[in-house]
This record gives structure tokens, C-alpha cells and sequence, in this order.
């Protein structure tokens, strides 16, 4: 019996789990849960420095960013709607994830996780097709409902 982080004696001390193709599966599915934040956010901070990007949904931004060598780097990119841009993902990430647990509780794991991929789909469709800053933020909304679902269900497809 475990008390306290001491271990009784009397205990098996035999483990009969095995690595199984089942068990790496899951895993890599858990990881990618992760995966997905971390990648979203080198992502998305290499595209807001590109000029390309910048002259068509930012322009403000990249007038600011090209005139001022003088500035600290901070300062160029003080625009609300950039801001808005970037932390839009997150704050509906962090919704979807308290809908999500309502989700997984009537409809199961396997539901949560494909409605939030097909979401996190369209959002990333919605994004490579934006044609201006409202369909960007859109995007990235939906984008952050599927990853809210996604980093709420993958801790409980362990269970």
C-alpha cells in the first residue's frame, strides 16, 4: 500500500504491461494535442514578420515597421488588431475548452476529437483562403475551438 510516497512491503513489484502498438498510438495522439499549440505559435509569429503578410492585412504595421529603424522592435508592431489577431486563437481556446469537457461527457472522446478537428480544419482552410483581416480572425477563432477540444479530450484518451 502506497502512503505518502512510501511503499508498503507486500506490494507486486511486477508490472505486466507491455508497449504495444495500441499504447504508442495513443501516445502519439496525446502529443499531438500539444503539438498543436507550440506549433500555432512559432507559426504564427513567423508569418505577423513577414513583409507579404503585413503589406496586405497590416498595412499600418508595415509602414511602421519599414519607416522607424530607430524604434525598439516591440514598438513596430503596436497595432490593436494585430493584437487581436494573435491572442484570438488562445481566448477561444480557452471557451472551447470548458465546452469540450460538456462534449466529451455526453458524446465521448472519439466525437470531441473529430468535431474538434473538422473545426480546427475549417479554421485552417478559412485562414489560407482570408482575403482580409476578418476572415483571419475568424480563422484563428476557429482554429482555437479546435485547439481547446483537442487539449481537453487528449488528456482523457489515457483513461
Amino acid at each position: 500500500m502506497a502512503v505518502g510516497g512510501i511503499v508498503a512491503q507486500g506490494g507486486s513489484a511486477n508490472f505486466e504491461g507491455r508497449v504495444t502498438c495500441f499504447v504508442v498510438i495513443t501516445c502519439l495522439v496525446a502529443a499531438t494535442g500539444g503539438l498543436i499549440f507550440g506549433y500555432d505559435i512559432g507559426i504564427s509569429g513567423g508569418v505577423t514578420s513577414m513583409d507579404e503578410f503585413l503589406q496586405k492585412f497590416f498595412p499600418t504595421v508595415y509602414e511602421k515597421e519599414k519607416n522607424l529603424r530607430h524604434e525598439n522592435q516591440y514598438c513596430k508592431f503596436d497595432s490593436h488588431l494585430l493584437q487581436l489577431f494573435t491572442s484570438s486563437l488562445y481566448l477561444a481556446a480557452l471557451v472551447a475548452s470548458f465546452f469540450a469537457s460538456a462534449t466529451t461527457r455526453l458524446f465521448g472522446r472519439k466525437v470531441s476529437m473529430v468535431s474538434g478537428g473538422c473545426v480546427f480544419l475549417c479554421g485552417a482552410v478559412l485562414n489560407g483562403a482570408a482575403q482580409n483581416v476578418a476572415m483571419l480572425i475568424i480563422g484563428r477563432l476557429l482554429l482555437g475551438v479546435g485547439i481547446g477540444y483537442a487539449n481537453q479530450v487528449v488528456i482523457n484518451f489515457f483513461s
